[in-house]
């Protein structure tokens, strides 16, 4: 069966996304071979597409050809649009009858503020639909090679945001989390990861736990930086507190190294 064949055979399971009606879409980490069938079908029927900052252009660029692009994305430290005006701005174009669609990078669920924008649109009854997208903290690490879990290394596996870690009144107990002893992996985290990793120490978490910087994962411009949890925030460039980040902190680390040494004995090539 070709790949058209196949695409064909999908086609009537795919929903309508019809006048009126929002879905909120996850657009993945940023390879646009890792959109859902559905985020795609998302893409061509939407007559306007409130995206983040963080969609690429691929990605938008499979949207219809009329429909309007609305940037609506919230990127720290700088001007961005507030989360009430984005949730304002869906119900008002829901009621004039257009097919919206909300692209979020990642998943919607997963530090997007989806959740958010679902109760703004059901308490003003507009009928929606969330559709699931892979998010960074899982597809980014797989990307680097460094399996989320690992037989022999960890049971669980943490994910946080690095928002509010500086500030006093902060509702993660970064100390505490360092004691369970599992990966952390942390979302927008490139700003405030020396002060995190400050916390990790005094929490008990061994200042040569391995740990990793990953930028633009799943893109062709993604990079690794494999160090330590003392020195990682010595490895954030001025620049790169902006750009797609995740940090990984914990054994898993060790994997990448593992699996592309074998590789490279082995001149093998590994596709994503």
């Amino acid at each position: 069966m070709t790949i058209e064949e196949a695409l064909r055979r999908l086609m009537p399971v795919v929903p309508e996304l019809l006048p009126g009606h929002v879905w909120l879409a996850g657009a993945g980490p940023g390879d646009v071979g890792q959109l859902t069938l559905h985020a795609i079908a998302g893409l061509a029927q939407a007559d306007v597409v409130l995206h983040d900052a963080l969609v690429s252009e691929a990605v938008l660029a499979l949207a219809k050809p009329e429909a309007e692009l609305v940037p609506a994305g919230k990127r720290c430290g700088r001007p961005s649009s507030e989360q009430t005006t984005i949730s304002a701005g869906l119900v008002a174009e829901a009621r004039a009858g257009r097919r919206v669609l909300r692209l979020k990078g990642g998943d919607p669920f997963v530090f997007g503020r989806g959740g958010e924008e679902v109760l703004a649109l059901a308490e003003a009854g507009i009928p929606f639909r969330v559709i699931p997208g892979m998010t960074a903290g899982l597809a980014g690490l797989a990307a680097a090679m460094i399996p989320a879990t690992m037989r022999g290394i960890n049971q669980a596996i943490i994910f946080a945001t690095g928002h509010g870690a500086e500030s006093q009144h902060a509702s993660l107990n970064w100390e505490a989390m360092a004691s369970l002893g599992q990966p952390i992996v942390l979302y927008m985290g490139a700003r405030r990861i020396g002060t995190i990793a400050r916390r990790l120490m005094a929490g008990g978490m061994p200042a040569d736990l391995p740990a990793a910087l990953i930028l633009d994962a799943t893109r062709a411009e993604q990079t690794v930086t494999v160090t330590d949890l003392e020195h990682i925030a010595g490895t954030v460039g001025e620049g790169d507190e902006e750009s797609p980040a995740l940090i990984v902190i914990g054994r898993i680390v060790t994997m990448r190294a593992r699996i592309t040494d074998l590789i490279s004995q082995a001149k093998q090539e590994v596709l994503f």
